[in-house]
This record gives structure tokens, sequence and C-alpha cells, in this order.
């Protein structure tokens, strides 16, 4: 799994995470995020999502690209991603 450093990532970064909808825990789809400035803490970033905020924790998975994304999705899931 090619997964980005969190810790190494920057305001306008694009990134790739596997989201998990929170009304159907059983569902889970690949999504484009963006790296943006936290908007209460001015020296930290936060993943921009569905128009929400999220703190940016040292075991998220981000990814560089879909395609990392995917294969990520096939190995925890062992199911081919569409």
């Amino acid at each position: 799994m090619n997964t980005l450093d969190p810790k190494g990532v920057k305001s306008g970064d694009e990134v790739f995470v596997i989201y998990h909808n929170p009304h159907t825990a059983s569902v889970a789809n690949i999504k484009k995020a963006e790296i943006v400035q936290h908007p209460h803490e001015p020296n930290g970033v936060a993943l921009f999502l569905h128009e929400t905020f999220h703190t940016i924790e040292d075991d998220d998975a981000l990814f560089a690209t879909e395609q990392d994304a995917a294969r990520a999705y096939e190995d925890l899931y062992n199911v081919k991603y569409d």
C-alpha cells in the first residue's frame, strides 16, 4: 500500500481517501479531497471532504492517486474497486 505521510502533506495538495459512509457503515468509496489550512489551528492542515473540515490523524490513510487508493481498497475488502 502506497500511502502518504499525514505529516508530510501541505495546503493545496489533492489526496484520495477511502471514505466510509457515516449512515451506512458497510459502504465505502474512494473520494478526492483537498488539504487545506486548518480553520482553528493556524499552523495545521485539515482534510476538506464533502464541504467539511476533518482533522488529519497520524493513522489516516491518504493516497496520492486514485489508483493507489483503489489498490488499498481491493487489499482491504478483497473485492475489485470499480
